[in-house]
């Protein structure tokens, strides 16, 4: 399994993620419920065998199935340990960090939290002066780091307004986790080059990836303009994103076993790879 460090963390992790979502998630993209042991049984043993290909990046957040997805993901990395790093989430309108911390905590069945990730879709200009002032949201979530129950802070994001700029140049988040994809290139713009990835880059951030082969999305399309089509294009897609240097750790959401040994064979074959600064290329 590649493996990178993860921004100025200076930790180890997987290239590939296993994302979080998908466990929690009632009909997230495909029929499915938390609720059915079936299911949730082939979740668990589908994160228990990412652990044992070499995936260390986990992803969830109490907001995936109302603290559903944690609760696997605890039961499922209980004999882990440390040789996992489990990034969460926290809900901005949370009355109570320290509650929703510790309820995190309880389900995940940990003493600490490696990343605590605003969890966030679009920020507005009046959220981030709230998040950023004085005892706000962020001073907050440094308290709980200081206090030794959070190893490292972030946010995640679905924009590229200045909010998020406003975050990344306030040097107070180690980690960025943004949707990036072949259909949404906009955080990481080759040519000029342009972009929040380049910018977390250049304060050593980490930048971790959701929708990382689109959530299905390019796939439907391609069936719209061409029913015919019986081509897999999660291979490509997935290594369109890894081919960025910039990029640490690619999310893909996944529920059962198979899946999984799936993209950890697209993964590990480094051979798919491209070069991004060649594609981009507009003179021959």
């Amino acid at each position: 399994m590649e493996t990178t460090t993860l921004g100025r963390t200076g930790v180890t992790v997987s290239r590939l993620g296993f994302g979080g979502a998908p466990a929690g998630l009632t009909n997230y993209l495909d029929s499915y419920s938390p609720e059915d042991v079936r299911q949730r049984n082939e979740v668990i043993g589908a994160i228990q065998r990412a652990v044992d290909l070499g995936i260390t990046y986990f992803d969830t957040a109490p907001a995936y199935g109302q603290g559903a997805s944690e609760a696997i993901f605890g039961d499922a990395l209980a004999g882990a340990g440390d040789s996992v790093f489990l990034a969460t989430k926290l809900t901005p309108d949370s009355e109570s960090v320290r509650v929703s911390v510790e309820s995190s905590l309880k389900r995940l069945k940990r003493d600490r939290i490696d990343l605590l990730q605003i969890h966030g879709s679009s920020y507005s200009s009046a959220q981030a002066d709230s998040y950023l002032a004085p005892g706000g949201l962020v001073a907050q979530m440094e308290a709980l780091r200081d206090e030794g129950l959070i190893r490292f802070l972030g946010f995640t994001t679905e924009d590229q307004n200045c909010a998020v700029y406003r975050f990344i140049e306030s040097g107070r988040f180690d980690v960025m986790q943004l949707c990036y994809n072949l259909l949404y290139q906009h955080p990481a713009e080759q040519t000029r080059p342009f972009g929040s990835i380049f910018e977390a880059e250049a304060q050593r951030m980490g930048v971790v990836t959701m929708r990382s082969v689109t959530s299905g999305l390019f796939q439907r399309w391609v069936q719209w303009v061409n029913p015919a089509n019986t081509f897999d294009y999660t291979p490509a897609l997935l290594h369109f994103v890894l081919s960025n240097p910039l990029v640490d750790v690619a999310l893909v959401g996944m529920r059962d076993a198979a899946t999984v040994e799936a993209n950890v064979r697209i993964a590990e074959n480094l051979e798919g790879r491209i070069d991004v600064a060649d594609l981009h290329e507009k003179y021959v």
